[in-house]
């Protein structure tokens, strides 16, 4: 049993993203809301879409711009990187669990509300050189 346990956590070692990461896990927006954003983002250098992120008037900008900080800040405490040579390689958002609610209308009926939530995930990399 405990040699399976071994296995299994270096196997889960191996499949682990070495890239420096950051996720914001049900986030009360929308997933298609949260993908226009991270469309802004994307392939870009941290410095460049955090600039971004602050000009755009959406309300998704917010938390993916927390993300973006949170992956930056995992890359330069946990690895040594310097941010100036960080860009965005990944960006995603991901459905996450729906709150259902209920809207009362005439004759006793209702209406379905969906309340969609998101899970976020920022995946930074290095820059090459050429």
């Amino acid at each position: 049993m405990a040699t399976r346990m071994k296995l299994k956590t270096e196997r889960v070692k191996e499949l682990r993203e070495k890239r420096p990461h950051a996720t914001a896990k049900h986030v009360r927006i929308a997933p298609d809301k949260v993908r226009i954003v991270l469309a802004l983002i994307r392939g870009k250098s941290v410095n460049e879409a955090m600039a971004i992120l602050q000009a755009t008037p959406k309300a998704a900008s917010e938390a993916v711009f927390k993300v973006l900080n949170s992956a930056a800040a995992n890359a330069e405490h946990n690895q040594d990187l310097s941010i100036s040579d960080l860009y965005v390689a990944e960006a995603y958002a991901d459905q996450g669990p729906t709150l259902k609610r209920y809207q009362p209308v005439s004759k006793g009926r209702a209406h379905h509300i969906l309340k969609r939530t998101s899970h976020i995930t920022v995946i930074l990399d290095t820059k090459e050189e050429q």
